[in-house]
């Protein structure tokens, strides 16, 4: 199992903290970073910085040079896709291949409200969102391209130059709504990114999406399996306390829980909470269920040295791994409800 890192930069990410946190993830071996796309905070505090998220992809495409990244999740209401289409192949091409393109139909009214951004109703949202997938794919073959659509058509037209990935850079979809999102990920997704709250609910997803699957013709092991979910991780027991406390007063939740339980809370809402070799145990549920990466919502920009415990947790996640303590489902693909969330299930 791979370990990358989730940014949720609406809450107070700076350039400092970014480079900063780009370099400590490069150097310590871990797999990928991650960036939400929001334009402000989801946790109350409208004066935290929120640094935009492909003007900061740019940047660490020229900063990095071996980990993986992509926004988890670029809203498809944000952008037209030919537009995100034509950034998603230049910031590919700028890191030579690094770059998944994490893609969701969008959801949150307030910030669609706070910046003139239509919101349709949920039917249209996810009509727009698979005609966007097609423009996007359609647009990284170069051109020129016509696509009949309803709401993005397309008319003779070219997008050069082509991302470095051939014949594309892996498509992510994230979201856990059985009716229609998981069927668009059946039909389109390279990697299925879900926040399940827990294995249990996540063996439910899977089920439905492997049944999607059977339903289109396609071998559910071609799609990549990861979990965004919440950790907190410390060198022991009272450093774990600790960082409970600041995380529930830095997200404002938990108001009847006392500080010192804090860190129970999470454990409660499905968080990986720990020692690394606690939270190793507790990423065996995930493994054994297929899931090949993880990406780990990191609020603290402060706490580089918790990085590091990350970089362990990578070691000895693949040292139990290695001695057999997991057992992977057949199901598993031969490739590749916490608080402060980036992106809401979707009932769909």
């Amino acid at each position: 199992m791979k370990i990358g890192v989730m940014i949720e930069g609406q809450e107070g990410l700076t350039w400092e903290h970014w480079f900063r946190i780009a370099e400590r993830v490069e150097s310590l071996g871990l797999d990928s970073l991650w960036r939400s796309d929001h334009f402000f905070s989801l946790s109350g505090d409208p004066h935290r910085p929120a640094l935009e998220c492909w003007t900061s992809l740019t940047a660490l495409a020229q900063r990095t040079q071996r980990i993986r990244f992509g926004p988890l999740v670029s809203p498809m209401t944000f952008r037209h896709p030919a537009l995100l289409a034509r950034m998603a192949a230049a910031v590919d091409l700028l890191s030579s291949g690094r770059l998944v393109l994490g893609v969701g139909a969008g959801w949150n009214v307030a910030e669609h409200e706070a910046f003139g951004i239509g919101l349709p109703p949920l039917k249209e949202r996810f009509d727009r969102f698979e005609e966007g997938i097609a423009v996007i794919k359609a647009l990284w073959t170069g051109g020129p391209v016509d696509v009949e659509g309803r709401y993005y058509p397309l008319r003779g037209a070219v997008a050069y130059p082509r991302p470095m990935q051939q014949p594309a850079p892996p498509l992510l979809i994230g979201g856990d709504g059985e009716v229609r999102l998981l069927r668009i990920v059946a039909r389109e997704a390279d990697e299925w990114n879900s926040h399940a709250p827990g294995p249990e609910v996540y063996r439910v997803k899977r089920a439905k999406l492997e049944e999607h699957c059977r339903a289109v013709g396609r071998d559910p092991a071609t799609i990549r399996r990861s979990w965004m979910g919440g950790i907190l991780i410390g060198r022991d027991a009272r450093e774990v306390v600790e960082k409970g406390r600041w995380m529930q007063s830095f997200l404002g939740v938990g108001s009847g829980v006392p500080p010192a339980a804090a860190a129970d809370e999470f454990r409660r809402r499905s968080w990986i909470v720990g020692t690394p070799d606690q939270a190793a145990s507790q990423l065996d549920a995930w493994s054994a269920l297929g899931i090949e990466r993880v990406m780990f919502q990191w609020y603290n920009l402060e706490d580089l040295d918790g990085l590091a415990l990350l970089a362990q947790l990578n070691r000895t996640s693949a040292w139990r791994i290695g001695l057999g303590t997991t057992s992977v489902s057949a199901s598993m693909p031969a490739k590749a409800s916490a608080p402060g969330r980036s992106r809401a299930a979707v009932a769909a």
